[in-house]
């Protein structure tokens, strides 16, 4: 059994999980049903990945009841209230569930922000999602949200990995209770997997560089959600919690840290859709 997080709103959610991103429909599919069997019990996915159909099949078909496994996806909205339900129900439909058990808002619209999470609130409301939070939120756009909101998110999900540890967000997210869960935990692999000083601590460790960086993010109470197409690696990624990291460990693995993150296109400071591209987000599904 590995270990779960108590959500704001008294929801249980595994700290681990499987990441779908970059994954065409069919390998989605491949990779969820997988993982599942292996141990795993949450899936991430989002509408803008095109893949929620294959993530549904493969839960569906898993064998396990719907209440054992934890479902998020994603919305990227910029249009208001009504297209945030209409997401909802369509994501729904694609995934062949009832309920997900964590809707989040997928990349901050400021002009929309309200109207989005006033449509969330509802739905959670409405009993069609379990718990609401959001991705890619700095602490300012948090503090804006919650000024006005009635539900405070459950989860942020955020770029964290050991060159960018966002300890400022961090810290103001755990004192809204807030849950943080990191995507790209890993930076995608290569770098990180390869630093030396990771790697001197995965020997000592006697684990991989993956597995280390792993459990660098359960031990400071982080979500975690790897992604792999690789059989061997998901179990891998999941073999996290029969050790421990020490505390000189933490620390060597903390001082990493360079506000680096894997692509600069990553940055929601910085980085804005194109009409062209959020068309394209939005005709995915289609």
């Amino acid at each position: 059994m590995q270990p779960m997080v108590t959500l704001n709103n008294g929801v249980e959610m595994p700290v681990l999980g499987v990441g779908t991103w970059q994954l065409a429909e069919g390998v989605a599919e491949l990779v969820v049903s997988e993982a599942l069997a292996v141990g795993y019990r949450a899936v991430d996915t989002a509408a803008a990945y095109g893949n929620e159909r294959g993530v549904g099949r493969a839960v569906r078909s898993s064998g396990l009841a719907r209440s054992e496994v934890f479902l998020t996806t994603k919305l990227v909205d910029r249009e208001g209230y009504r297209h945030t339900v209409e997401s909802c129900h369509a994501s729904l439909d694609r995934l062949g569930v009832e309920f997900l058990d964590l809707y989040l808002v997928h990349w901050p619209f400021d002009a929309v922000s309200g109207e989005t999470w006033r449509a969330l609130q509802d739905l959670y409301a409405d009993g069609l999602v379990r718990a609401i939070g959001v991705s890619n939120y700095s602490a300012a756009r948090l503090d804006r949200l919650i000024r006005d909101a009635e539900v405070v998110p459950a989860v942020n999900q955020i770029e964290l990995h050991p060159r960018l540890t966002q300890i400022d967000l961090r810290k103001y997210c755990a004192a809204q209770g807030i849950a943080v869960e990191s995507w790209s935990p890993l930076m995608q692999g290569g770098e990180l997997l390869d630093h030396p000083v990771i790697r001197s601590v995965a020997e000592a460790a006697g684990r991989t560089a993956a597995q280390v960086i792993l459990r660098w993010h359960v031990q400071h109470g982080l979500i975690v959600i790897p992604r792999s197409t690789n059989p061997g690696r998901l179990r891998e990624n999941a073999a996290l919690f029969d050790f421990e990291l020490s505390a000189a460990q933490l620390r060597v693995l903390d001082g990493l840290e360079e506000n680096r993150r894997a692509s600069p296109l990553a940055d929601p400071e910085t980085y804005v859709f194109s009409d062209e591209t959020y068309q394209t987000l939005q005709a995915m599904n289609d």
